[in-house]
């Protein structure tokens, strides 16, 4: 992708840029007061959904364009930038007309290849920045092709925000981080900003201050957080949302780590890392060796690849080793379950033969 920086006037370009407001922008007065108070913290840009893509009907689904003067206001009063979600190409003409600053795609749209095209449509020709949320199933390809959609509309000023990934599984979070999803596309896409979501990943409005500094500490690039002059009483996604007054608390305890890297020290550490990875990949280059082995030796005696038990007892095993030793048991069973998938693979090369 071709890309440029965001370049947002007014804004200062370091970490982490901040976009903040309220979930949904529910009565004008609710806009106002909440961004003049984030304005008074030193927030320059505001975020409302003007449009809300609920899962059920039935709930509060944004006030509609009626918010849009709204935000014109808040412009007007703050000197504050003003972004919304858009959906649908009708969201983008309005959008536009109202006079935002940027645009982002929310995560059940960017999951939408056909979606995302009537977006980059109906961006033809327009020169705004535009955030994209990661699709709400854990697909990087699908991500980054949201985000070529646009950037082939000629959109050039492209973020990525990331706003965690649905489970059926219950845990502490809304969405699951699986942070080593944006850290490839990190890798993948050097040149693209990346804001972290902690509202949603979290769900709860005692997990923003730290999802918000494992993300500085992850070299992300922003931060879009939900804001409300009175959270308990919003009309959406309450129980995420903090006050002004708390989310400038929250911003002041951040430490912002660089990347630079100033002492040998590291250096030589990262050649012990290297070493280690050098010996990791000759030790799986030996057990792939014996893989083959044993499935030469089940070729021979007519035996099925796979041995459930066998398998069963290598992740137990490795996981409670994994443990013993200061790694997290799940790390190890993932890892031993791709390093299983090669074992077979070999072996089925050797009996195919």
């Amino acid at each position: 992708m071709e890309l440029e920086k965001l370049n947002l006037p007014g804004v200062e370009d370091k970490r982490p840029l901040i976009i903040a407001g309220p979930c949904s922008a529910e009565t004008e007065e609710q806009v106002l007061s909440t961004a003049h108070t984030l304005a008074s913290k030193g927030v320059k840009i505001f975020r409302a959904g003007i449009w809300k893509p609920r899962t059920k009907p039935g709930g509060f689904e944004g006030i509609g364009k009626e918010g849009l003067p709204w935000m014109k206001r808040v412009k007007e009063e703050t000197g504050m930038l003003i972004t919304t979600e858009v959906a649908t190409p009708a969201h983008v003409e309005q959008a536009l007309e109202a006079g935002m600053d940027m645009l982002w795609v929310g995560a059940r749209t960017s999951a939408n290849p056909f979606a995302m095209q009537d977006l980059a449509d109906a961006l033809q020709g327009v020169d705004i920045p535009v955030l994209v949320k990661n699709p709400v199933n854990p697909d990087l390809e699908l991500w980054i092709g949201a985000m070529e959609r646009i950037n082939r509309a000629g959109i050039k000023r492209i973020g990525a925000i990331h706003r965690g990934f649905s489970s059926y599984d219950k845990t502490i979070y809304r969405n699951l981080p699986q942070w080593h999803i944006p850290i490839e596309l990190r890798r993948r896409l050097p040149e693209l900003p990346i804001f972290s979501d902690p509202s949603h990943i979290g769900g709860r409005r005692e997990l923003v201050a730290p999802l918000c500094q494992q993300a500085m500490d992850l070299g992300f690039d922003g931060l879009i957080i939900e804001s409300h002059c009175n959270p308990d009483a919003a009309w959406s996604d309450a129980k995420q949302q903090v006050t002004p007054e708390i989310l400038d608390y929250i911003l002041s305890l951040l430490v912002i780590r660089t990347d630079k890297m100033t002492t040998e020290n590291l250096s030589e550490l990262r050649k012990q890392i290297d070493d280690c990875d050098n010996k990791l990949i000759e030790l799986l280059s030996k057990r792939m060796r014996i893989s083959r082995e044993i499935g030469m030796y089940k070729k021979e005696h007519n035996m099925t690849i796979l041995q459930t038990d066998r398998y069963s007892e290598i992740l137990e095993k490795r996981g409670a080793q994994g443990a013993l030793c200061g790694i997290n048991s799940e790390c190890v069973k993932n890892i031993f379950e791709s390093i299983h998938e090669e074992s077979v693979h070999q072996q089925m090369e050797i009996i195919n033969k």
